[in-house]
């Protein structure tokens, strides 16, 4: 059997082939971050025929003051939960699992549109976008945690198979994760230990909402690809220990450089990246990166890049995609 036609069990998701379709903002959302019509389309049209195993919703506010762009999608109230639970069903209904990825933008957000100044690890300017942010307290991190496992509990509640925790491309999480933003000097700040203790605790508190079986993937900014900044090295360190903390799946992305790293050429270019972390845990990782054609994806998967295939900006420019790629790997009759 072709790499990318193995089933994958983790906890209680049943994959039935390696194909994800990572999150990518869609901006279709209602203006108060509920699910539009426009959004049931969309991954209506995304999931047919259920060729793609997961597909992994697009990030979503875990609170206001965390809303990174208007018409974004939002898990910050209990009123969320009938929407997300129509958009499960959707996806559901033409035969994939269905994760959805949470966030708090952090100093990524625009105070226009998060109606607040912009929180961040520390008041240092972030290198992608935003306002300029001041430094968040402790009782504002304990707040940020809280909110976290409570949208972790209404995508359980909505009935998706999966939650992602957003810490990438110089959102909140990533932003605690990398020198280039995080000079605190407290216990959230220094060593790696240090700068990844708040994905610790951001994991634990979703877990107890969600309860054992339910995983629970982090989308990890593995290098910012900026002197300084977060490097592969980091990201093994951080892999290992959110093992440790609970997580099941590791979706490997680029940190400030976003999914676009410098000098991003060939399928599959955060190999190196998720080949490493691969090597240092024994949960599942995904690798997204330029992928666009099946022969590619199966190379990766043979030569242990990594265990699952994210493959967004082909399926994103063309719906029928997964079906023609997991249909060219079928034995002929």
């Amino acid at each position: 059997m072709a790499f990318l036609l193995e089933p994958l069990k983790v906890r209680s998701l049943h994959l039935k082939n390696r194909l994800v379709m990572p999150p990518m903002a869609t901006a279709k959302a209602e203006l108060d971050g509920k699910v539009s019509r426009a959004l049931l389309d969309y991954y209506e049209e995304k999931s047919r025929g259920g060729f793609v195993a997961l597909i992994v919703v697009e990030h979503c506010y875990v609170a206001a003051a965390g809303k990174a762009s208007a018409n974004q999608l939002s898990v910050c109230a209990d009123a969320a939960v009938p929407g997300l639970r129509q958009l499960a069903q959707v996806i559901h209904r033409n035969g994939s699992k269905a994760a959805l990825q949470i966030n708090h933008a952090g100093s990524a957000a625009l105070k226009e549109v998060a109606g607040s100044t912009p929180l961040a690890p520390s008041a240092v300017a972030n290198p992608r976008r935003g306002d300029s942010p001041r430094e968040i307290t402790p009782e504002e991190i304990d707040a940020a945690v809280a909110a976290f496992k409570e949208a972790g509990r209404r995508a359980k509640e909505a009935g998706f198979d999966a939650v992602e925790i957003h810490s990438a491309h110089g959102y909140f999480l990533n932003q605690f994760f990398s020198p280039l933003t995080n000079k605190r000097t407290d216990g959230y700040g220094g060593g790696i230990s240090q700068r990844i203790r708040l994905h610790v605790e951001v994991t634990q508190a979703v877990r107890s909402a969600v309860g054992p079986d339910f995983p629970i993937l982090i989308r990890l900014g593995a290098s910012d690809y900026v002197e300084g900044g977060t490097t592969v090295e980091d990201a093994v360190t951080a892999a290992r220990t959110l093992e440790a903390a609970g997580v099941d799946v590791i979706d490997v992305s680029g940190g400030f450089v976003g999914y676009n790293p410098p000098g991003a050429a060939g399928q599959g270019y955060f190999a190196p990246l998720s080949e490493a972390v691969k090597r240092a845990v024994s949960i599942p990782v995904i690798l997204t990166g330029g992928i666009t054609d099946a022969q590619s994806a199966e190379a990766l998967l043979a030569a242990q890049k990594a265990d699952l295939i994210g493959v967004g900006r082909a399926i994103l420019n063309d719906s029928a995609w997964a079906r023609r790629a997991i249909e060219s790997l079928r034995p002929r009759s």
